[in-house]
């Protein structure tokens, strides 16, 4: 597909290819040369106080946590007071 160059080095994505890639006004893109060619790849940009829920370790205690909800070990509590009861392991 050819799309022109305008003034300032702009150009504009065509929306069939924002659509399949997901990219919205306001998105992030990266850009790099490789040989002669420039790729365009989408990012999401993640706040420095979010990266910790973005680790690999973070991120396999979500899943579990989900596989338990799932599987129904979990237990629901009335207020946070019987909750702290059950974690100092007072009856």
């Amino acid at each position: 597909m050819l799309i022109n160059v305008m003034d300032k080095g702009l150009v504009t994505l065509p929306k069939k290819m924002r659509d399949r890639l997901g990219i919205k006004p306001g998105d992030t893109v990266d850009i790099e040369v490789k040989d002669d060619e420039i790729v365009l790849k989408p990012v999401r940009v993640v706040p420095k106080s979010q990266e910790y829920f973005w680790t690999e370790k973070v991120q396999k205690r979500i899943m579990q946590s989900e596989k338990d909800i799932e599987a129904g070990r979990f237990r629901d509590f009335e207020d946070a007071d019987e909750l702290m009861e059950e974690l100092h392991g007072e009856d």
